[in-house]
């Protein structure tokens, strides 16, 4: 199997067809994470995310079928926008409110968002692209020789200091350095794969 997922618009096309398993299991792997931290971010609880996340990939497998690009103007983020504002109304409806606040925060959040849903679109766009970016890095990480990894998770994950991963590592800085640069370059690398059929 590709290491590399296909890009958005094949995937979408690929999703539409019910017989296209690994199509929707990719799809599941970059947008369930999505809506799920859209959930937590704006407040809901773990299980009640974890929910919201179930409900966005349930309508939208109902849904992909009808799904349509209108003339480059409608957007699937914006599509998702709304089937994601659309099953956190109905989840917070669903649910008792909390009377000794008055409601939940993540109902004050939508009553606050404007009705343009601009917030929510850069959400959607923002989880998407660190999405990317984890995916891209798994990718890489695969691929990379272990110590090239080690130094680039070292300094830019965990925050170690050049000279001590390098002493850790028995490598000179200027290997860390540059094993560094190598793998931020292949993650944009991939990252643009992935982005090469922008939606």
């Amino acid at each position: 199997m590709n290491d590399v997922p296909e890009t958005r618009d094949s995937l979408l096309v690929r999703v539409c067809d019910s017989q296209d398993q690994a199509a929707w299991e990719q799809f599941v792997q970059t947008y369930r994470p999505v809506v799920y931290r859209i959930g937590r971010g704006r407040g809901l609880q773990d299980a009640d995310a974890q929910d919201l996340a179930q409900r966005v990939l349930i309508s939208v497998a109902a849904a992909i079928g009808r799904w349509q690009r209108d003339e480059g103007n409608t957007r699937f983020r914006h599509w998702l926008r709304r089937i994601a504002k659309n099953e956190t109304l109905k989840l917070l409806m669903r649910r008792p409110r909390d009377l000794a606040r008055g409601g939940s925060s993540a109902m004050n959040a939508l009553h606050a968002e404007p009705d343009n849903g601009h917030g929510l679109d850069d959400e959607i766009e923002l989880e998407y692209r660190r999405q990317l970016i984890r995916q891209a890095a798994e990718v890489v990480r695969v691929r990379a020789e272990e110590t090239t990894w080690l130094a680039f998770s070292m300094t830019m994950i965990d925050g170690m200091a050049i000279g001590e991963a390098a002493r850790e590592l028995q490598r000179s800085e200027g290997v860390i350095y540059a094993a560094r640069s190598r793998i931020l370059r292949r993650i944009q690398d991939v990252v643009r794969e992935l982005e090469e059929d922008d939606t």
